[in-house]
């Protein structure tokens, strides 16, 4: 089992940052057997949606057109973190946003029933 805690979310205006964190804890091998991590947001009334994707292993990254060089993904393999760096936030990005692990490699794009373990969400609003 893995627990997965994020951090960071908070209140901006449009075109602010924030940094989201998450923290992977377990079992030695449980965590060493995560290939995928990534980032999903939902906002009221619609679908969980994939954000951004990064393969524990190789480092390759997997983004939304909608955050494509706006946000950046990333990880710290050494301590068990997961990033997401947001840039130049729109008020469209406002939404709960989760931390998530696959203990399978990344596909094309992230989809939700890709993985097995979920953080409890962290809310971002960006204000006009």
């Amino acid at each position: 089992q893995v627990q997965l805690v994020e951090s960071g979310g908070g209140s901006v205006q449009a075109g602010g940052s924030l940094r989201l964190s998450c923290a992977a804890l377990g079992y030695t091998y449980s965590i060493h057997s995560i290939q995928c991590m990534g980032w999903f947001r939902q906002s009221p009334g619609k679908e969980r949606e994939g954000v951004a994707s990064i393969s524990t292993g190789g480092g390759s990254t997997v983004y939304d057109d909608s955050v494509n060089g706006r946000f950046t993904i990333s990880q710290d393999n050494a301590k068990n973190m997961l990033y997401l760096q947001m840039n130049s936030l729109k008020p469209e990005d406002t939404a709960l946003y989760y931390c998530a692990a696959a203990p399978y490699p990344c596909r094309f794009f992230p989809t939700p029933s890709h993985f097995a373990y979920w953080g409890q969400g962290t809310q971002v609003t960006v204000s006009s």
